[in-house]
């Protein structure tokens, strides 16, 4: 008998290099145990067939079906020899709908052998639509059941084990999913070699089979049931696995020491509450009650901070500031662009007024100097900031990633604050940290709403405060899909509308997905497109076009200017400063006004494509206007058809101002692994069976137990089986992430 290949075995010497070559370039697949986690994404009954009236269209697909009807076309054609060309047309069908795959030249002989009628096989390629129909073009196929296939087909051995369930595993071109059973199948035995990470009391208490038999029953399924028991199992894993390393990471955080920073009662943060022209709402003052808690601690806050855009985030982030100034300690604010860091500290002086005049004529007695540093000052601006951080005349500080170089130093650093989390790498985030004489602080803002699970998913090692009231004042936002193609009076409605609202005495954004002076791909100009091609793959709509227009024709007569990302920063600056003070009546932009603008006399928002963009994005977006006290209207422009995906999205922004309610249809609509996001590094690669909206329960039980056995037994000592998991999991890189976060 063949030695059984252990879980950690380089697929190259149990599969060949070649196909070890495309799983380890196109699927991440390395080992042994990286194949057996593989798991497929659905499995098909026989005798049932799959809808195929469902296909996504430009998805690669795998679907088990019977042929209908089989076609031998014979054409004129200059490149055929003797003058004529083939084309095979076959029709397969699954009671719910027709598919049709087409085969030319050379290729139709073997197919217009295989594929007689009544045949069933398993097709594999790339949907597509020709003369508004569906089609699969050079499909891969394996007929079924020895239907016309040769004795040694992966298709025979796949019958073979499959009993009334086939599974079909997510495939690339070059590897299809039976080729891929087929490999699973030479792997399966090492499944024996599985070593358990959950502790026993935990699996028995829960009723969850053993991980050898959940993996045999995921792949090699007889029932139903079979899979049932093994996704529960596997969710399990992935669920408990990570909640134990966040676990260990807020263990590790709690033994680090920090000072305490406690507000002094008489101090700044006295004065500045002293001169509020308002009062904080109640979610505000619950917030920074705390925040102040965890302020007082000698060891470092961890918290996450999300509110709605305009709940007054920066208030509750100030006043943190400002208390730990007042206990001679400096609070740094990171934003993710210039144009956000100098609307920061705009904000910010003109809150504190005197109080941020500190060591100037006319500056209060409790003040403090707030400090703006990012990479395009001036030399001299930027040595006279260096040196207010290093001396600790500078209490409050803000900027971009120029905070994180090595010349950059401090007092003594006790708050870090970072606005919009997700568009910092842990690096910067880390590097910034290192830079007090005993760790900071660290108080992490977020304007997009993340439900429950994601946040204890993805930020797990952060406690979690939300805000979720509006200040008085805020007005609401009215918002409807424009669509362009459909009905374009629509969108001439839309511009009549927003010279309405700049006759009233107020402001709009135009939003375009791209700016306009990228240069024009050559690669993707050869081919002939069709007229349904150009609609859908015609490139985004740029600001610069899209402004020259509007000056020239909707909107002309009034003062319309541009911003975009890769303008000059005091280009940039000078256009939004304009923008703030009314100079301009329709600013045409990219996402850069997407966090922290803040206008209040912008009452309207025209978003171009808005089909090309996630539905947290308009949310956040659409949080620009309604700022003031006008409402605020938000149009989303598409040229979608009503009945496709893209328009109802865009038709659920529309229809709530719930955050969390659209954060959740976001997640349900994409892929798992964007949900949390590319930048912490390896959470995505670790959850293949967990889907973080509907597993609530479990990822909020796995966090209970995790924290028990880690405060039990923090090193894992007891549990070899869960520090091998953790090892495998946690890839280095993820490591590194979880250590940083």
């Amino acid at each position: 008998m063949d030695l059984v290949p252990a879980l950690d075995e380089p697929l190259k010497k149990v599969l060949g290099p070649p196909t070890a070559k495309v799983m380890a370039e196109h699927l991440g697949l390395h080992t042994v145990g990286d194949l057996l986690h593989h798991y497929p994404r659905r499995y098909e009954e026989r005798g049932q067939l799959t809808h195929l009236a469902d296909l996504p269209l430009d998805e690669h697909v795998t679907v088990v079906a019977q042929v209908a009807d089989a076609r031998l076309h014979t054409f004129a054609s200059s490149k055929a020899p003797r003058g004529k060309g083939q084309r095979l047309e076959v029709t397969i069908t699954d009671g719910s709908g027709r598919l049709q795959l087409v085969f030319f030249g050379h290729g139709v002989h073997k197919p217009h052998k295989d594929l007689l009628p009544g045949t069933r096989a398993m097709f594999s390629g790339k949907v597509s639509v020709f003369n508004h129909r569906l089609q699969l073009a050079h499909p891969a196929y394996e007929p079924l059941s020895g239907d016309g296939a040769d004795d040694t087909t992966a298709a025979e051995s796949i019958d073979s084990w499959a009993g009334a369930l086939i599974p079909i595993y997510p495939a690339t071109a070059k590897l299809e999913s039976w080729k891929l059973a087929k490999a699973v199948q030479t792997v399966l035995p090492s499944a024996q070699e599985a070593v358990d990470p959950l502790p026993d009391s935990l699996r028995e208490g829960r009723g969850l089979v053993a991980l050898p038999e959940a993996l045999l029953k995921i792949h090699r399924p007889h029932t139903k049931a079979d899979i049932g028991d093994a996704r529960a199992r596997l969710k399990w894993d992935e669920a408990f696995v990570l909640q134990v390393a966040l676990a260990r990471r807020r263990h590790a955080d709690a033994q680090l020491p920090a000072v305490a920073r406690r507000p002094r009662p008489d101090g700044l943060l006295t004065a500045f509450d002293a001169k509020l022209p308002f009062t904080l709402t109640e979610g505000q003052r619950k917030v920074s009650k705390e925040i102040f808690d965890d302020l007082a601690t000698e060891h470092p806050m961890h918290r996450l901070l999300q509110g709605e855009v305009g709940s007054g985030k920066t208030m509750v982030a100030l006043r943190a500031m400002l208390a730990v100034v007042d206990t001679g300690g400096q609070a740094v604010m990171l934003a993710p662009t210039e144009v956000l860091a100098q609307q920061h500290h705009r904000s910010v002086t003109e809150m504190m007024g005197e109080l941020a005049e500190g060591g100037m004529l006319g500056g209060a007695e409790d003040s403090t100097k707030v400090v703006l540093l990012t990479g395009s000052m001036g030399a001299a601006g930027r040595r006279q900031a260096l040196l207010d951080l290093v001396t600790g005349e500078a209490g409050i500080v803000i900027g971009t990633h120029a905070l994180i170089e090595d010349k950059v130093q401090f007092h003594d650093l006790g708050l870090v604050v970072v606005d919009e989390q997700h568009r910092f790498g842990v690096e910067q985030r880390d590097a910034l940290r290192g830079k007090g004489k005993q760790p900071p602080h660290l108080l992490v803002m977020t304007a997009t709403p993340i439900p429950r699970t994601v946040a204890m998913t993805v930020f797990g090692d952060l406690e979690t405060s939300v805000l979720d009231q509006l200040p008085a004042g805020r007005s609401p936002i009215a918002s409807h899909v424009v669509p362009a193609a459909d009905k374009p009076h629509f969108l001439a409605r839309a511009w009549e509308r927003v010279r309405e609202e700049v006759g009233n005495g107020h402001q709009a954004y135009v939003v375009c997905p791209r700016i306009g002076d990228e240069e024009d791909d050559p690669k993707k100009s050869g081919r002939k497109k069709s007229p349904e091609d150009e609609a859908e793959k015609r490139p985004p709509l740029a600001v610069l076009d899209i402004a020259r227009q509007l000056a020239e024709g909707p909107l002309q007569g009034l003062r319309v200017e541009v911003l975009h990302g890769r303008m000059p920063p005091d280009d940039k600056d000078a256009v939004m400063r304009r923008f703030a003070a009314g100079g301009t009546d329709v600013l045409v932009a990219t996402t850069v006004i997407e966090v922290g603008v803040n206008v209040p006399n912008a009452t309207a928002m025209v978003i171009m494509d808005a089909d090309r963009f996630g539905v947290s994005q308009l949310h956040q977006l659409r949080g620009r206007v309604g700022r003031g006290s006008a409402a605020g209207l938000c149009l989303l422009v598409s040229e979608m058809p009503e009945a496709s995906p893209a328009r109802q999205r865009l038709n659920a922004v529309a229809s709530t101002l719930d955050g969390f309610e659209l954060s959740r249809i976001d997640l349900e609509q994409r892929r798992e692994g964007d949900v949390l996001g590319q930048a912490q590094s390896g959470v995505r690669s670790s959850l293949r069976m967990l889907a973080v909206i509907e597993d609530e329960e479990i990822i909020a039980e796995a966090r209970e137990e995790a924290a028990a056995v880690v405060a039990a037994d923090p090193e894992l000592t007891g549990l070899p089986g869960l520090r091998t998991a953790l090892e495998a999991l946690l890839d280095e890189e993820r490591e590194q992430y979880l250590d940083k976060g």
